[in-house]
């Protein structure tokens, strides 16, 4: 495989846009922060073959491993490319992530998080928008509370436990991006929905969340509806997203959404290198 610089990185770009659902993570970090930069999330990417690509090898700065391919991924090259580079997890498709970590021989190793979920689409033409009341707002004037419930959110899903410091980060960057929102019902913060990447056709919805009193009501339904119809004006045409529970399958599957693979996130007990 070979480095992508600036001048076959339009090749990538062109290559993952064809499944943009599967690569949201890649196409969404280069282009917020760009290629071989400075920040944890710049990507470095490595390409099998610039006239006919098939496999596409995303690393973040901060060692995220994302991985793509048309068709079956070539794991061993992968592998030969992560050899001896300090990596965080992957994250991206489940087929192409475990054949790699296989490759790799990463099976084994320590994870705080390690899962594959069902990974869902939907044509925003199609949603389905639930009855019930209450208004989207902005995070921003409710910041404590939103880094409460994202330290909630982390807990209960054992990515990480009571990391507050990295909750104010997430919060802050969420702000910074305008990418969440809160259902307000009788002016109080019930629900929170969010898109933790978003391209100009496509968004992927992350950090979903609605505190135990409040669940089994339909308020998370209701905020991811009213937060894909805002989307939708702006002109957004699809949505994709991977559900955590059954509870959260059958949300999703309420506003329209269709299953289309399985998702696999990854995060290691600190770095680990192949």
């Amino acid at each position: 495989m070979i480095p992508v610089t600036k001048a076959n990185l339009p090749a990538v770009i062109r290559l993952l846009e064809t499944r943009p659902e599967l690569a949201m993570f890649p196409l969404d970090n280069i282009a917020r922060y760009g290629l071989a930069g400075d920040h944890p999330r710049s990507m470095l990417f490595w390409l099998d073959d610039p006239a006919t690509p098939n496999t596409v090898l995303g690393l973040s700065r901060e060692g995220m491993v994302m991985p793509f391919a048309r068709d079956d991924i070539d794991a061993q090259a992968c592998r030969a490319v992560l050899r001896d580079r300090p990596l965080i997890g992957f994250i991206g498709a489940a087929a192409p992530v475990r054949a790699i970590m296989a490759a790799a021989g990463l099976l084994g190793r320590s994870k705080g998080l390690d899962k594959d979920e069902p990974q869902f689409r939907l044509d925003l033409e199609a949603l389905k928008l639930p009855h019930g009341s209450g208004t989207l707002a902005s995070i921003s004037d409710h910041a404590e509370l939103v880094i409460r419930w994202r330290v909630a959110y982390d807990t209960e899903l054992k990515v990480r436990i009571d990391d507050w410091e990295r909750a104010k980060q997430d919060v802050a960057r969420w702000i910074d991006a305008d990418s969440h929102r809160l259902l307000m019902i009788d002016g109080q913060p019930a629900a929170l929905t969010g898109f933790n990447a978003r391209l100009p056709e496509i968004v992927q919805i992350g950090g979903v969340y609605t505190p135990p009193e409040g669940r089994g009501q339909g308020l998370a339904r209701r905020a991811v509806a009213l937060h894909l119809a805002e989307a939708r004006a702006q002109g957004v045409r699809q949505a994709t997203l991977f559900a955590a529970s059954d509870a959260a399958v059958a949300c999703y599957t309420a506003l329209g959404f269709q299953r289309i693979g399985d998702f696999a996130l990854v995060l290691f007990n600190g770095e680990v290198t192949p």
